[in-house]
């Protein structure tokens, strides 16, 4: 088993807070960032993210604050699984980790959903956006996440957030990407103080749906959570719409009306018909997403070249930074609708 720590230091330490029992651990494949794995001891079915190991950047891999934001929406409607423990510390695994509930349902990482009829690839695309409002429905400032980022100037802020980052990278420069970086600045629209819990990462493959139903039952990955837009997360999540299949898994190119997936145009309805109030999804919105995914991968490219990405295909999948710019440049220029 792939593990970047000693099995029998957890082990010791479960039993240290749980009593005796035995324990299994499974990586888990397809994350990019933090470590995962499912841990079983005893009767306690859960899932651990921890940091990866080696240097990493500033500010990233903040298993802290995606412990404290399930911790917050655990009692509310938006769909998230139980926080068990938090341990700050390199003992005894090298990193800080944190324990969750697991939560049996299906994960989908192809967005063309393969397998399921069009009724159910249909009800999937709007359970996803049923899932989103009622995470952006909830009141920061009432669950205790009033702090959870800087309220206001959201986009703006984000922006110089993913370009120092970008700027940061030792690899090699993408000027297709840098030209994206020098157009958001200067088309971002004007802040209409529209404040939400911001997943950061909202997509397909990041949520848990039921094992039978087209619910979703828990959102996962929340590294990248903060206060912000819901049109952030709302452009991020229509990303699919605007990438190919051998682009980590889009749509674009499908006949999606044969294969029961709504139009992004639906997709968007359906949000907005569940949503609180919201501005509509604008051009800006999008490229800025396509932009900071970007950035993601070229973050992943460093890691692999460190030898200390979360994934065994980083490498693989790292090209993918100058493809999302591309995409980006498509929609600048008006070279397909958005």
């Amino acid at each position: 088993m792939n593990a970047d720590f000693d099995p029998a230091a957890l082990e010791a330490f479960l039993g240290g807070r749980f009593g005796e029992g035995q324990m299994t651990l499974e990586r888990i494949g397809g994350g990019q960032s933090n470590p995962t794995y499912f841990v079983d001891f005893g009767a306690r079915r859960m899932v651990l993210r921890k940091k990866p190991a080696g240097p990493i950047l500033r500010g990233a891999h903040a298993i802290d604050r995606e412990f404290r934001v399930l911790e917050a929406l655990a009692p509310t409607s938006a769909p998230v699984p139980k926080p068990v423990l938090y341990h700050d510390g390199d003992a005894p695994l090298g990193t800080p980790f944190y324990l969750m509930e697991r939560l049996e349902g299906r994960v989908f990482h192809d967005c063309s959903l393969p397998g399921l009829s069009p009724d159910e690839r249909r009800g999937i695309y709007l359970g996803m956006a049923e899932a989103m409002a009622k995470l952006h429905a909830v009141r920061p400032d009432g669950v205790g996440l009033g702090d959870y980022g800087k309220p206001g100037n959201y986009f703006e802020r984000q922006i110089g957030r993913w370009t120092r980052q970008l700027r940061e990278s030792p690899g090699e420069r993408i000027p297709v990407l840098e030209a994206v970086a020098d157009w958001l600045p200067q088309n971002m629209p004007a802040d209409d103080g529209r404040v939400s819990i911001a997943h950061g990462d909202f997509r397909l493959g990041n949520l848990l749906f039921h094992p039978e139903k087209p619910e979703v039952i828990g959102i996962l990955d929340w590294e990248l959570s903060t206060l912000g837009h819901p049109l952030a997360d709302l452009g991020f999540c229509s990303m699919t719409w605007h990438c190919s299949p051998d682009e980590y898994g889009g749509i674009l190119g499908l006949d999606i009306a044969a294969l029961g997936i709504p139009s992004q145009r639906e997709f968007l309805d359906h949000y907005f018909a569940h949503a609180a109030p919201t501005a509509p999804l604008e051009r800006f919105h999008l490229v800025f997403s396509l932009f900071r995914f970007a950035v993601i991968f070229v973050g992943i490219a460093d890691r692999a070249r460190a030898g200390n990405a979360a994934s065994n295909n980083a490498a693989d999948v790292a090209p993918l930074a100058g493809r999302f710019a591309e995409r980006a440049m498509e929609i600048i220029g008006g070279a397909r609708p958005w």
